[in-house]
This record gives structure tokens, C-alpha cells and sequence, in this order.
């Protein structure tokens, strides 16, 4: 079957799909067949700002409900729109690992962001950090992603996360009343939202040192003004971990 280009790029000058482009029902099809495949999405919307588009309303949706329907569905649930208008950000945020810089929001060691094949986002462990009076707030956190051996550092674990209806928390009026600075330059890798430091606001509670089997004093999340977490920890010996989880 001969493919008919139905749409011609009229965003950029500098773009070149010159004859136009496939249309949108063909490129769904194409990338259902591909399973949604993230890296083809995102080599897709660098092609110009018409498949960009296409990619932040149609494929990173679909990507995002085929990856994890259950957490969708609680998402959008209630008349929630959390997610709404930002699929990308929530796709990066299911398959990426955004690591850490010197200098940059956890200031310590350099170990480079990565794809991540498979994670498993948990609204019960999303509990274990969230202080006692804002238990009612539903939030979803990842299990750590364990980078080992990280010299002085030791075991380094990365987790990351999202809110289900952040504006309405108990989170966010807590950061808001109690007059929470931003972080002045560091942003959310997933959204570029600016950034609250939930150690430095004095609202990380112990349980989240136990869910993930790390350190009480070596650990450190953020959360963005959309709702998105992202932490690092200094993971237990297996065998003290194994002794913290009884300890629950």
C-alpha cells in the first residue's frame, strides 16, 4: 500500500520535511505496532516541531497507559488532569533515571542519568514519604535504582516519583505555608518546574529511610510545583537492610 503525505510542516523554516508529513492515524498505527517504543518516540520529536507536537498529545499518552495503566487510571481518576498536557514529562519520568552532577541538586558525586528498562511505582510505599497528617495525599514512588560502589559514597539509590492532584495536597499547602524556598537554579528533570528541597523544608519522616533500606541521615528528595519527586539515598549493607525492613 502506497502511503499518502497528507501534512506539510508550517512550523519552523529551518524544518526540513519539505513534502509534508505522514498522517496521524498512520503514525498511531506505526507506533502501536512498535509497542511505543520511548527511544523511537523521542528520536521522532527531534525530527521537527510537527512531530513534537504529535509525539507530546498522541504517542507519549499512549506510551504512558500501555507502561502503567493502573497508576494511569488512579492519576485521572476523581476528575484529576495531573497528567493532562504532560505526557512527556511523565513518560521520562517511568523510564529515566535522572542521576546526579557535582554541584548540581544533591551536590555530591557525579553518576550519569540512564534509561531505565523496567520500574515498579508503588502507591504504598508512596505512604512511607509523606509526614503523618498528610497520609490522605496519594503518591507514587518508584523502588530505588541502585548504583553500587560509588567509592566514599558507598551504595547510591535514586527514586523518583509523582502526586496524584499535587495542587490540592496537604504536601504543597504545607511548603506553601510554612513559606518553603525553591531551589534557585535547579530545576525538575522530568518538567523543568521549579523545585522544593523536602529535606531542607524538614518533611522527610523516617519511614522513608526503611521503605528504601538506607541510611536515616543519607537521604534527600525533591518535589516539583507539578508534583514530580526526585531522591537519592545511601543504601544499607543487604544484611542491615534485611534487619531495618523487621524493624517496620
Amino acid at each position: 500500500m502506497i502511503l499518502t503525505k497528507q501534512y506539510r510542516c508550517i512550523h519552523s523554516t529551518s524544518c526540513q520535511c519539505t513534502k509534508g508529513h505522514l498522517s496521524e492515524d498512520v503514525i498511531f498505527l506505526v507506533f502501536h505496532n512498535l509497542n511505543w517504543n520511548p527511544k523511537l518516540i523521542a528520536t521522532l520529536s527531534r525530527v521537527c516541531k510537527w512531530f513534537d507536537d504529535l509525539a507530546k498529545r498522541v504517542l507519549w499518552k499512549e506510551f504512558c497507559r500501555t507502561r502503567a495503566p493502573k497508576m494511569l487510571q488512579d492519576l485521572q481518576s476523581n476528575g484529576s488532569h495531573i497528567v493532562d498536557g504532560n505526557w512527556r514529562a511523565l513518560g521520562k519520568l517511568l523510564i529515566y533515571c535522572s542521576g546526579c552532577t557535582k554541584g548540581g541538586l544533591f551536590n555530591s558525586i557525579q553518576i550519569p542519568g540512564h534509561f531505565v528498562y523496567q520500574t515498579r511505582f508503588s502507591r504504598t510505599s508512596g505512604k512511607s514519604f509523606l509526614l503523618p497528617q498528610c497520609r490522605t495525599d496519594v503518591l507514587y514512588v518508584s523502588d530505588p535504582c541502585e548504583h553500587l560502589d560509588q567509592g566514599e559514597e558507598g551504595d547510591v539509590g535514586f527514586f523518583r516519583g509523582i502526586f496524584k492532584s499535587f495542587a490540592t495536597s496537604k504536601v504543597r499547602k504545607i511548603l506553601i505555608n510554612e513559606g518553603a524556598k525553591l531551589h534557585p537554579s535547579e530545576v525538575c528533570p522530568y518538567c523543568k518546574a521549579k523545585l522544593w528541597s523536602m529535606l531542607q523544608a524538614q518533611m522527610i519522616p523516617q519511614s522513608a529511610s526503611l521503605r528504601l533500606g538506607s541510611y536515616d541521615d543519607c537521604i534527600e528528595y525533591y518535589v516539583c510545583l507539578n508534583g514530580h519527586m526526585l531522591g537519592i539515598c545511601t543504601l544499607l549493607p543487604l544484611s542491615d537492610s534485611e534487619d531495618a525492613s523487621e524493624l517496620r
